[in-house]
């Protein structure tokens, strides 16, 4: 084909990185007809999608002679460990993929140990096992905790790290006894553990000679700061200044080459992408895994680079005449951030429908788990859904860039990664800096939030972020019969540490903004402007603007303008890692509206319920204590989430259910559960002679309240005096006239209780 004939080309799999090779094959000037099998909604918008099955080869073979495919691309690990290469190329059909002998440089772990052993290919010490004695055995005489990796192909998520012995040894039963991993695990894989920054080259090879790409960094583990459970991959970016081109040279030098050449010479030439996952350790680069493939999410910021034609490079490689090949590589940074579903990686919810804004200029959204469902709607089909992925001339750009195009998006139970590259951004020598402060930090800070802030901005801001002051047009108020500004300042307290645990952040800004509505909304006002406060030790830009972005969206949903704030850096004060997050907020209201109307409150009034959407931001401190030792992915059956779903829902307002309820002379006073729960908050609106009667039993409790009083020991009444227990707002109505305040709430309220002549407390009836 070094004619330049045009090629029609099969790309086999479905996922992510076939989109991203997809749309590179389609830019090609040599490519007649593209096709993907079975392809996603992304890939259709570069070729045609085609309904083959990727393990019956025979299949995929008819296609190929039927549409005349000139060569087949290789996406996915598994129909390689397959054959499918082998298979191919007896039909003779060119593959860029390595045949099924090669590929078990990936398919078993044992084969790559003992084969970088043979090669004196640098890694880390290590045993294999498939005995579960001899490897509890093994353990016993380690004196390091160790990686225990399942032997063959698992989704990326076959390598554990305890943190115990007892949790390693717990590890090799899952696998060698109970087979967690199914065939995957009946081997395993022993090893020491490395440390130091990872780093995955991939690069392609003709079974001779081979060339690298560009070195990226993957992120594997599911929250940001590398906590929770590894995954297929979070996000990456490229080229990654962790390995300099003297390192890239190392790497090919005593790695890659020692690889292609060792293949070679056991009779496993390897054509195709080699993927070396790299550790950077203090002794010297260690190779913890090979892949026969393009990584992914890696593949989707490396190509974004990939200046060469990829169709030019394949055939190159499949003709062994690579060592032909300049490739060549535009200069910048491409960053690519994964939207994963609800319960990655898992019990990923599916389903769920996906909306897209206009995207900025250099960004793609790579598919991964999408489906068109039967109504015609782009929906999620699997635990990684999209790759948004940016191009730009600088990495911090490219990082702005990902995250703006990343606001355009959403899916219910939509999860990301909000740190993408923030490790090798952090980096700063200034003076300043190195007391523990970075005023470049702080900058890039306000630059990640800023057109976030502007977005709630109105006619009547006048000065806003970046100012020394908020300006904020009071003139609407002249329009007013007798105004009453109404402000409250609050916090959101401890619920921040488990926000940071699980390396969620943006709920966090809108459970400031939302707690401090509810807390004028219960004198009547509608909110004006709201302004926050967030310190930390170390000034993390990415995290700080997560949780103001958070922000922006609830003062968008209420209509009112995030007018500014101060984000400040204070190591010595606060705790390595730890933040606080707190917010005053200014809203007005007719005098004549104010609540509570405590003149006409009267023993027989019913107090009426409506549903809070969590613990809210109350009794955080309590919940953590209660669930210390219980990880935040598990997933209880009583909950059907995770516990960091269920702890972590957002402070809900109640702005948009009862901003016209609250004018309606029946409504005498509102009562927001906070902290104090009931025991302590209902009296706060009362007079010194009425009570509220609480008649449990008459709304349904949720089953997280149960869960926490169960696994805590707590007394009943106790859970009523720190929690809400699934009530979140509580209205004082006129008897008569509870059907028809009912009826102006646009959901399911419940009658809860009635005021009754007291001493000025709440009575708990039926405890």
């Amino acid at each position: 084909m070094k004619d330049g004939k045009r090629m029609n080309v099969l790309i086999l799999g479905s996922g992510g990185r076939e989109h991203a090779l997809a749309w590179k094959t389609a830019q090609s000037s040599r490519l007649g007809q593209l096709y993907i099998a079975p392809g996603n909604p992304g890939t259709a918008t570069c070729g045609e999608n085609v309904p083959l099955h990727l393990h019956d080869h025979a299949e995929i073979i008819r296609f190929c002679r039927e549409k005349t495919i000139d060569l087949v691309l290789v996406g996915p690990e598994a129909p390689l460990a397959e054959g499918i290469a082998d298979s191919l190329t007896g039909a003779g059909f060119r593959c860029f993929g390595p045949s099924r002998a090669a590929a078990q440089i990936e398919a078993s772990k044992v084969f790559a140990k003992h084969f970088m052993a043979r090669h004196g290919i640098p890694t880390a010490r290590y045993a294999t096992f498939d005995k579960l004695s001899q490897a509890l055995a093994y353990l016993e005489q380690i004196d390091y905790l160790p990686v225990i990796k399942a032997s063959g192909l698992a989704a990326g998520k076959g390598v554990i790290l305890p943190h115990t012995r007892a949790e390693a040894e717990a590890i090799v039963r899952e696998m060698l006894e109970r087979r967690a991993f199914g065939a995957a695990g009946s081997e395993v894989v022993i090893e020491e553990r490395l440390t130091g920054p990872e780093v995955s080259l991939m690069a392609f090879s003709d079974g001779k000679t081979v060339i690298p790409m560009l070195p990226a960094q993957d992120h594997k583990r599911i929250f940001d700061g590398d906590q929770g459970p590894n995954t297929g991959g979070m996000g990456a970016y490229a080229p990654s200044p962790l390995l300099t081109a003297e390192g890239v040279r190392e790497a090919w030098e005593t790695v890659l080459q020692p690889a292609v050449n060792g293949l070679r010479l056991e009779g496993r030439p390897f054509v195709g992408v080699l993927y070396a996952g790299l550790m950077l350790t203090p002794a010297g680069l260690r190779v913890l895994e090979f892949n026969c493939r393009f990584g992914d999410p890696e593949t989707q910021a490396v190509l974004s680079l990939l200046e060469t034609d990829l169709l030019e490079i394949a055939e190159a490689c499949v003709e062994g005449r690579l060592s032909e090949m300049e490739i060549r590589w535009k200069p910048g940074a491409s960053v690519c951030v994964v939207l994963a579903a609800k319960g990655y990686p898992e019990q990923p919810e599916t389903g769920q429908p996906i909306t897209m804004g206009a995207l900025p200029e250099n960004v793609v959204c790579f598919h991964a788990g999408t489906k068109i469902d039967t109504d015609g709607r782009l929906v999620t089909s699997g635990g990684r859904v999209l790759g948004v992925t940016s191009y730009a001339a600088h990495l911090f750009d490219a990082v702005n860039l990902a995250y703006d195009a990343v606001k355009q998006i959403t899916f219910d139970g939509m999860q990301y990664r909000t740190d993408i590259a923030a490790r090798v951004l952090k980096a700063d020598s200034s003076a300043y800096a190195a007391s523990g402060v970075s005023i470049d930090a702080g900058n890039r800070a306000v630059e990640l939030m800023k057109s976030a802030v502007k977005s709630t901005y109105t006619p009547a801001v006048l000065a806003g972020i970046g100012s020394f002051g908020g300006l904020f047009d009071a003139s609407l108020l002249k329009q007013m019969q007798n105004p009453v500004l109404v402000a409250s300042t609050d916090g959101v307290g401890t619920k921040v540490k488990l926000a940071a645990q699980a390396g969620r952040y943006r709920s966090i800004g809108h459970d400031i903004v939302n707690h401090c509505i509810d807390d004028i909304l219960v004198q009547g006002a509608r909110p004006l402007f709201f302004m926050d406060y967030f310190a930390t030790s170390h000034l993390n830009p990415e995290q700080t603007a997560e949780v103001v972005t958070g922000m922006a969206e609830a003062c968008r949903q209420a209509g009112m303008a995030l007018l500014g704030g101060e984000t400040a850096e204070m190591p010595g004060v606060y705790q390595p890692g730890a933040f606080d997050v707190a917010g005053t907020i200014v809203g007005v209201l007719e005098r004549e509206q104010m609540l509570p109307r405590l003149s006409a409150l009267k023993a027989g009034d019913v107090l009426l319920g409506l549903r809070s959407s969590g613990p809210h931001t109350n009794g955080y401190s309590l919940i953590r204590k209660v669930f210390a030792d219980t990880p935040l992915e598990t997933v209880f059956p009583e909950l059907g989430l995770s516990l960091a779903d269920a702890l972590l829902a957002p402070h809900r307002s109640y702005l948009d259910v009862l901003a016209s309820v609250i004018t309606l002379p029946h409504v005498k006073a509102l009562a927001h559960l906070t902290g104090g729960g009931f025991i302590e908050n209902i009296p706060r609106i009362l007079p010194e002679n009425l009570s509220a009667v609480i008649r449990l039993g008459s709304w349904p409790v949720p089953p997280l309240w149960g869960l926490i009083q169960q696994k805590g020991n707590i007394a009943c009444e106790e859970m009523y005096r720190v929690f809400n227990m699934g009530i979140g707002m509580v209205v004082v109505v006129e008897k008569q006239a509870v059907n028809v305040v009912q009826a102006s709430i646009p959901e399911e309220t419940f009658v809860i209780g009635e005021l009754v002549p007291g001493a000025h407390k709440t009575i708990l009836q039926g405890l």
